[in-house]
């Protein structure tokens, strides 16, 4: 056991650049049950100062190897009945450090139902194949001969060769050796070959570019990757796995290194012919199909993983987006027909009135309505007004505009708001529960309101796969895209710290340490007893033991409370170290939190102690500085371009300002107030070469960006940033990039064989191109 706790620790220290010590320590807590944002936190002198993103690394590793773990002993075990686990054989299970390795070494002893080989080999037809396979110089039909017995079913020589073949062709294609080396070639050579199924060319247009697409598979990007699965699971197009753009060359290659590897030869012998067929089959029938979906699928996780990352990226940008603060609001929910949805909600969230008016399409109530927002926002001292990004929104910022241009006394400003996931809120059971009494289509703009004044605390309570800032999320793993998603809230949450007198139950669930259950009952405890006045409260909570409490306490605050380390990050553990701190400075806590001048003048070695080093003191320090800052950027909004409402008002040329509303492998999609994003090609995003788009850009950044070209029929806007660009810079730029050396451009060189695609509309060359990526998305 401590051997194999040896060995995960290793592996798992190389791949997050850490010591085998700091990844035991790690282990141990995380084994005891504490969460990663108080590992990365709290524990900082026991791990090393190891932090969140390598611990996260370091649990999704740990789980894998452990499993890996677990495998190798059920192999052990399972061989070892069988009576063949040999001390080489051992060895080799025990080093193998891949699940493929493992399952490749366990191939020939895994249990299966009879095959052709077994029968042939209870006919006592082994001897047959190992002796021509020893000696080629022996005749196929005249030596099978000997072997023909009607009894045990081989009725003539022809059959003798049959099942003789069939032993060869298991042996050889579960040979660990001959699969992994076929294994590792075809990762460096393998091509993958999508062509259109025949008859669905009409029905799967969308996936035109794939209809004679051929690409490397270690260079394939992710986003095309799963497109092209996409496409196979939709049955428009096959895929096939090639070595080079010649098939049956690649074939021929395969055959031949597979006869390298067991000895067999065309020297003109008798038997070489029959040799060389039975290593065809074995390719063909056997070891392509078993390779090909094994790569497959090792692709697609790959892919997977690299998508699931831009969505937790994209999701962190967002939930760590600006907040406007405690400011009333009044949020806007636009609609048509069925009119405008209004809540207003007051400095700390709570809703404060409602309403409905119609002054869009059919009613066209606009005087009535401008009136009513006007009573509105002077009665509860409205600051900002959030306009939900869906249907008639741009209908609705005019109203907007318009209220804050006659009424400026009103101080007024107007924000544009992703309403992604409002709808799903809306109907939620947490709806519910907490507006029991209101409609559902104004819940959404309840929802809208408050996201502007705390996007964090708003968006917890909405599932984050329905927020809508992924990239394939319907296509992978859907365990390990919640398991991603979920650890990215909690440590958003817990880098915020949150309110513990104000903050609604998710929100207090997604705190480190702290279940549903036990929010609910913080929640309830706070409704009855009132406020906490200081941390040590919360022990009052039922089910809120020592231990959650010490998971918890540092990432909850109380602001005015009895206890003023309780609104800042130091943890109540730690408290000992600031009194050592006050009776040296001679000075009340007090009167050190917010002296920076003082406090940088302190040296932390003069204040650690056994349990807390350096690390400790010196965060306790910063804290002390500015006690409970939110590392979340300044609050700053986008103004959409008057007169530009819809994907008809644009222009080529056109400079405009928006928000990036997701970030892609292939660039970032820019909302402009058109109600349909445009696109910036990752060769647009910047004046130098971008690998990864989020080198530049992340999800709620306000952009100023250059409209290239306009497809207002397919509803596709190519934009870029570089603002002296034009489409055709961006164009040979573009074919330029194509140019370069596939280790420059991190792209996928044509490959010589492939068919060339169809040419792209003339004049839209490039917005189609963008269009392509976007439908990959």
């Amino acid at each position: 056991m401590q051997d194999t706790a040896a060995r995960i620790a290793s592996v798992i220290a190389q791949d997050i650049g850490a010591t085998p010590a700091q990844v035991r320590a790690a282990v141990a807590l995380l084994d005891e049950g504490a969460t990663v944002p108080f590992i990365a936190r709290y524990r900082k002198e026991v791990t090393g100062g190891l932090d969140d993103t390598q611990l996260r690394t370091l649990e999704t590793r740990l789980a894998y190897l452990r499993e890996l773990e677990e495998r190798r002993a059920a192999i052990l075990a399972s061989i070892d009945e069988q009576g063949k686990l040999t001390p080489e054989l051992r060895a080799d299970i025990e080093a193998a450090d891949t699940k493929s390795r493992l399952e490749d070494l366990y191939l020939p002893y895994k249990p299966k139902r009879r095959t052709k080989a077994q029968i042939a080999r209870e006919a006592g037809l082994e001897p047959l194949a190992d002796g021509l396979l020893a000696d080629p110089t022996r005749d196929p039909e005249t030596f099978a001969a000997a072997f023909v017995d009607a009894e045990k079913g081989v009725a003539d020589a022809r059959a003798a060769l049959d099942g003789a073949r069939a032993i060869l062709m298991e042996r050889w294609g579960e040979d660990p050796a001959l699969v992994g080396s076929l294994r590792e070639w075809l990762q460096e050579v393998g091509v993958i070959r999508a062509r259109v199924v025949e008859g669905k060319e009409e029905a799967g247009a969308k996936y035109r570019d794939y209809f004679d697409h051929a690409e490397p598979l270690a260079k394939i990007p992710s986003h095309r990757l799963l497109a092209l699965f996409r496409a196979r699971r939709e049955e428009f197009v096959t895929l096939d796995l090639e070595v080079g753009g010649d098939a049956e060359a690649g074939h021929r290659q395969a055959e031949g290194r597979v006869a390298a590897h067991v000895g067999v030869a065309d020297r003109g012998r008798p038997a070489d012919a029959w040799l060389l067929q039975a290593v065809r089959l074995t390719w063909r029938a056997k070891l392509h199909l078993h390779l090909m979906l094994d790569l497959f699928a090792q692709a697609r996780e790959k892919a997977e993983a690299e998508a699931i990352a831009v969505f937790g990226h994209n999701l962190k940008d967002l939930l760590l987006a600006a907040p406007a603060g405690p400011r009333a609001v009044l949020g806007l929910d636009p609609g048509l027909r069925t009119g405008v949805k209004v809540a207003v909600v007051d400095r700390t969230g709570k809703l404060v009135d409602t309403a409905t008016i119609y002054p869009h399409e059919p009613k066209r109530q606009w005087e009535e309505s401008l009136q009513q927002l006007r009573a509105l926002c002077a009665k509860h001292a409205v600051e900002l007004v959030a306009i939900g990004n869906g249907t008639a929104s741009r209908e609705t910022e005019r109203l907007a505009a318009e209220l804050i241009r006659r009424w400026p006394e009103l101080k007024l400003t107007k924000v544009v708001v992703s309403e992604a996931g409002a709808s799903v809120y809306s109907a939620s059971e947490l709806a519910a529960r907490e507006f029991p009494n209101l409609d559902v289509s104004l819940r959404g703009a309840v929802s809208i309101a408050r996201r502007l004044q705390d996007p964090l605390a708003e968006l917890v309570k909405i599932e984050p796969k329905s927020i809508g800032v992924g990239q394939y999320q319907h296509d992978v793993d859907q365990y390990k895209l919640a398991r991603r998603l979920d650890a990215t809230v909690e440590d958003c949450v817990n880098a915020v710290g949150v309110h513990v007198n104000t903050a609604s139950a998710p929100l207090l669930a997604r705190v480190a340490g702290l279940s549903s259950t036990v929010a609910e009952n913080i929640v309830m405890f706070r409704d009855t007893h009132g406020a906490f006045r200081t941390r040590k409260e919360l022990l009052k909570v039922p089910r809120l033991g020592e231990k959650t409490f010490e998971q918890c306490a540092g990432f909850l605050r109380i602001a005015d409370g009895d206890e003023p380390l309780d609104a800042s990050a130091v943890h109540p553990e730690a408290y000992p170290v600031v009194e050592r701190i006050v009776k040296a400075c001679g000075r009340p806590v007090r009167e050190l939190i917010g002296d920076s001048r003082f406090l940088r003048t302190l040296r932390p070695e003069d204040f650690t102690c056994e349990r807390f080093g350096v690390p400790t003191v010196r965060d306790i320090l910063k804290e002390l500085e500015k006690p409970g800052r939110d590392p979340r950027p300044e609050f700053v909004t986008a103004r959409f371009a008057d007169g530009v409402e819809d994907i008809k008002d644009l222009k080529p040329g056109m400079v405009l300002e928006g928000v990036v509303t997701n970030v892609a492998a292939f660039g970032a999609f820019v909302d402009i107030g058109v109600h349909q994003d445009g696109l910036i090609h990752i060769s647009a995003l910047a004046d130098r070469y971008v690998k990864d788009p989020r080198e530049v850009v992340k999800a709620g950044d306000v952009v100023k960006v250059k409209v290239l070209e306009v497809d207002v029929a397919r509803k596709r806007i190519a934009l870029t940033r570089r603002l002296d660009d034009t489409a055709e810079s961006a164009r040979e730029r573009s074919r330029g990039a194509s140019r370069m050396p596939e280790r420059d451009r991190g792209g996928a060189r044509p490959l010589p064989a492939a068919k060339p695609r169809a040419e792209l509309p003339v004049g839209n060359a490039l917005a189609a191109a963008f269009a392509k990526a976007k439908r990959e998305s």
